[in-house]
Order: C-alpha cells, then structure tokens, then sequence
C-alpha cells in the first residue's frame, strides 16, 4: 500500500521526511523563508507550517482570558504574536514550488482548511489535538487528500475510532507514533508500540519531538515510512516548540541518516553475498584441498583432502560429497578442488574466434600454463605490488608472438592505494614514483613481446575517499593533480589509459568512494584535455549508470571512441562487480553493436571475479558466450 503526495510516493521504501517549521519562524516571513532554503539544503522533502484562525479555535471566554489556565493564556499569546497572515503562506506556497520543495501545512480549523484548499495543497497533515476532532477529519475528507495524522495525546480507543471513521470514508491516510511533550522524554516514547499501531492501519510513521536524532533513526529501522520533526533557527529563541526541535546541521544528519539506513534495509528476501564479503570470503575462507599429488582416475579418500585456506576452491561442506568420487585430472600438492571436480565433465579452452584483438588476464607464474592451452592475440599481464620485485628472467626466456598489455597494481608495499591525484603532496610523489617502477617494468617486458608497438598501461589512478564522496567543487583539482604527476612520469614508449571506474570500489574487502573516470561527460572532458584513450571496464560503468540512473548504452556510445582497450564482465545492483557474461543487467548484444562501430580496433580481455579458478573455467565460459557478439 502507498501514497502518493505531489512526487513523492508514501510506503514505497523512501522515508518521506517533513521538516515541520510550524511556527518556529516566530512570526517573521523573512525567516520562514530563510527555512525553506534550509530545509532544502537539509534534504528534507517537505516544508511544514500551521495555519490557524484563531477564533475558529479557541472558545471566546479564552479568548478574552476570562479565568483561563495560566498555560492557555501563554499559548494563546505566543500564537496571536507569531502567526503568519493568509497572504504570506500564499507567497510560501509560490516560493516553495520555484524553489521544488513541497508545502504542506496543518489546519487548525475548517476555515483554514478553506484558505488552504484555495491555494491547491496536495495534502493535509493533522495535528495530534485533532486527531479526536471528526468534523475537522469529515472537512478533510471531503477535499479527497491524503492525510498524514499524528497521535500524540490519545489513547487507543480514540486512535481506532478515528481510523474507523477515515476508512469510512474511503480516506488515504498515515499514522505518526507521536508523543506530545517538548521535548518528550526518552522513557515516555515508547517506540515499540509502532508495531502495534500499524496492527490499526498499515501505514505508519513517526512523528518526534524528544532531543537528538537517535530515537527517529530507529523509528525509519521500525518501519517509519515518514518522519516528521521540528526545524528550528534556534533552539533558544521564544516559543512552545523550539526546546523540541532540531537545527539545521542536526536535522541534516537525520536525513542522512534515514538515507542510509534505507540503503541497509535490502529487500530482506535471501542473504546475497556483497562484493566485500566475496573479497573476503576468498581472501580468509576455507576450501578443500589435495593433501598430497594425485593422480587422474584417483578414488577420492580422507587421506587424499584437506581444509585449508584461502577460500578459492569449494567450500569443507562439499567434503563427504567428495570422497569416493573418481578424480578427472591430475593435482598438486594444496591444489583446490573445485565445482567441476563435484562432476564428471570439466570446461576447457578452444580455438576462439573474435573480429578485434583478444586476450586473457595472466600473472606471470601461470603465463605459460595459458599460452601452451590457448593462442590469443595478447595477454594482460595484472602486476600486485610483489610482482615488481620479481625478476623477469625467471619467468621469460624467449620471444613470444602475442601483444601484451599491463595492469598496474591498485596498491604498493605497506599497503597504500595508488593515488596520482591525492592532495597530500608527498603520498603523491611516492605514487608517481611506484607507477614510474610499472612504466619500467613495462619496457623490460617488451623486448619479451616485440610485436607490441606500444604497450598500455591500465591504471586506477586514484581520487578515492574513505568516508565520503568529494564535493563537485574539488573534483576538477584532482583532475589537475593528476595532469601533473603524468608531466612527471617518463612515459617513452608506453601509453597510459585510466579505466573507467565504479563509485564504490572494493580494496581490502572494504568500501571506498570513486570520484575519478566515473561519470562520462567529465572523462571525455578530461580525455580531451589530456589527449587520453581509456580502458573501458564494462562492469564498472554499469555500476556506475545503476547508481547514478544513467542511460548506459548513451554512456557506451559516449566512450567508445575514447576506448583502446576493453574489460568485459556483467555486473548488477550497485556493487554486483565482475560478473559472468549473462548473469546480470548488461544487454551484451546491444553493447557489441555500440562497439562495433564506435571502437572497432578496441582489443578486450574477459574480466570475471575469480575466472581463472580451475584453470581458467571461467575465462572460457565468458569467451564462449561472447565468440557470437563480438
């Protein structure tokens, strides 16, 4: 069930957040309109206020302090002081909409409720004193509205018969768990009856008036499909409301804050694996593994396995379903066994047929494993920091009639991430330093691989952050930073091509944030600028349109003629990275047409998280399936 307000749709999985102003502008049309602004910069989705005709509300002996409680009288002074006349919520209503953010308001009244039907109001919010009024609720219902109701001060009889009476009527409407002190105490919220009021009516949110904002995160973790609180300027200023409500920076990391509790909830259905946890699980997991060499036709016993880590072969569950299988192949001491070896069929490589250049990632230990099974055009040669301490000699001893291509590690020694582009200035030099050692490498490869002309280089040149994205503002610096530190490589010989990234890239099975080559118009900018081509990485950049909801075959088209060299992997979601050709949202036949006539020379390698598990297995199965696209 959902809501629709204006844009917005109620209940179905986005928080709705009311910045409720009411009458903490005190009075003054000028800093009403000072809180819309700020409403907006806090990502609130709506702007709040109250109207009131006073002698609609109040009983006339009140009016006259005829023998009235000494709070009534205060309240009802405060209120004649700060109320906004109809004329200034006429030009709320107008600022509002230039400005795109919603305007709602309370009526006190029937004949606000005329006022406000007059300027088009989409919807109608209901305070807690009128939660029992129902020929305010009948009025209501009659402009056909959704309304939004808190319930603050009533008890649960009257809540039910109200909810009878709407639903009477046919009325769209929302409960707030509501507490109606300001600001209400911690031991009074009572949170958990959320669960049974949505046993009254679905649709429930929470509106809240105690200090801070921990109590309102945990009403969106109870389901809180809107959260209402009050905004104010300062919490010091004169008035009923302004000890209950938050100020701008506050009520700012509450919306942050419901953000990203939404983007935790998932859909709750089955427990999928994140790509950190992926990371990890190979990094630190357990597999099974021979215990000593075997040989094919071997009946598979206890003594022939062993668990040990990391966790790239097949998980100690599938033990028992291993013994007493007949083994397909021969095995080295701590070999893992895989999928395949729970069959009787394993998957190996052919003669593969492609219109542009192809290859495979390699490292340099399993180089001529692949090169004595398949004859590809090149072989991406992917370098960890280790890697550029090993000596060449003892993995190359001819020529070989391939091209080649390199992958600079995306880490160097003590674990620090490649960053040409960082503001520190000497964590920069040290990167240009190490990347220099990868340009140095790659001119000692080539005399191993003469046929290539001009070996690439695939980079991730940094412009990461921890904890944020950067501003739009400093993006461009980074940029500059980056054009400096490539002034300051010897590039002779080699060519350098950044890939396009994904905005959360994983490193050490954490998350970090992307803010370079990720979105299309700033990396052909930047090619143009530089006169730069790209590695254009498939998985990441439909990441990157998930994310951002970018069209992605105008994003393919967009870099394809900036594209020299391609890694092909589906991907899903927003971090569903490296995944095999036909397992996630990329229409493959499609991309191959944009390729095709966009960057027809573009050589590729298939780029599948953990393909070259027994031996290569998954490269095979990608290559099979693109042989007809590409």
């Amino acid at each position: 069930m959902s809501i629709r307000i204006g844009t917005h749709e109620i209940g179905a999985g986005r928080t709705f957040v009311i910045a409720e102003i009411g009458n903490n502008h005190n009075g003054s049309f000028e800093k009403a309109i000072q809180m819309v602004d700020k409403s907006i910069a806090m990502g609130a989705d709506c702007a709040k206020f109250q109207m009131r005709h006073i002698s609609e509300v109040y009983r006339e002996r009140t009016l006259i302090k005829d023998g009235e409680d000494l709070g009534t009288e205060y309240v009802l002074d405060l209120l004649k002081r700060f109320e906004l006349t109809v004329e200034q919520h006429r030009e709320l209503v107008k600022y509002c909409e230039e400005r795109g953010i919603l305007y709602l308001c309370t009526p006190w009244d029937t004949r606000s409720v005329e006022v406000l039907e007059s300027f088009g109001v989409p919807a109608y919010k209901v305070a807690s004193a009128d939660l029992t009024n129902l020929p305010l609720l009948d009025k209501l219902c009659a402009t056909g509205k959704p309304l939004i109701l808190s319930t603050g001060m009533s008890h649960q009889e009257e809540i039910q018969v109200t909810v009878d009476f709407l639903n009477k009527r046919k009325a769209q409407f929302v409960l707030l768990h509501c507490n109606s002190t300001y600001p209400a105490p911690l031991h009074d919220i009572n949170l958990k009856w959320m669960e049974k009021l949505r046993g009254i009516h679905s649709m429930v949110g929470y509106s809240g008036h105690e200090r801070g904002t921990a109590v309102s995160l945990a009403a969106v973790a109870l389901g809180a499909c809107v959260i209402e609180r009050h905004f104010t300027l300062d919490r010091t200023m004169e008035g009923p409301d302004h000890a209950a409500s938050l100020e701008q920076v506050e009520f700012k990391r509450l919306v942050e804050g419901i953000r990203e509790i939404e983007q935790a909830f998932g859909d709750g259905q089955e427990r999928h694996l994140s790509q950190g946890e992926m990371i990890n699980r190979e990094n630190l997991g357990k597999s099974l593994v021979a215990a000593s060499a075997l040989r094919k036709g071997t009946v598979l016993t206890a003594d022939h396995i062993k668990v040990r880590s990391p966790g790239q072969g097949i998980s100690p569950q599938h033990y028992e379903k291993l013994i007493g299988r007949t083994l397909q192949h021969d095995m080295t001491d701590g070999d893992f066994f895989f999928p395949s070896d729970l069959k009787d069929e394993r998957i190996e490589p052919r003669a593969y047929s492609f219109k542009r250049p192809w290859g495979v990632p390699v490292r340099y230990h399993d180089f001529h494993e692949y090169r004595e099974r398949i004859q590809p055009d090149l072989f991406e040669f992917h370098l960890s920091y280790s890697d550029m301490e090993l000596d060449l000699t003892k993995y190359f001893k001819d020529t070989y009639p391939f091209d080649f291509v390199v992958h600079a590690p995306e880490l160097f020694s003590g674990s620090r991430l490649m960053d040409l582009a960082t503001p520190d200035e000497s964590y920069r030099l040290e990167s240009v330093r190490e990347t220099q050692r990868v340009i140095d490498i790659t001119r000692a490869l080539k005399k191993y691989f003469p046929s290539t002309k001009r070996p690439m280089i695939v980079a991730n040149v940094g412009g990461f952050t921890m904890d944020e994205p950067l501003p739009l503002s400093v993006i461009p610096e980074y940029y500059q930073r980056f054009a400096k530190s490539l002034k300051e490589l010897d590039m002779d010989g080699v060519e350098m091509i950044p890939q396009t990234m994904a905005p959360f890239p994983w490193h050490f099975g954490g998350q970090r944030y992307q803010n370079m080559f990720v979105k299309i118009d700033e990396i052909v900018d930047w090619c143009r600028k530089l006169d730069l081509r790209m590695c254009f990485d498939i998985s990441h950049t439909r990441l990157t349109c998930n994310h951002f909801g970018i069209d992605f075959l105008d994003f393919c088209r967009k870099i394809a003629p900036y594209s020299a060299h391609l890694h092909l992997g589906d991907a899903k979601g927003l971090n569903g990275e490296g995944l095999q050709v036909g397992d996630g949202d990329i229409d493959f036949v499609a991309l191959g047409k944009i390729l095709k006539s966009g960057c027809p020379d573009a050589s590729f390698i298939p780029e599948i998280w953990q393909g070259h598990k027994n031996g290569g297995e998954g490269f095979w199965i990608a290559l099979e399936k693109l042989e007809g696209i590409l």
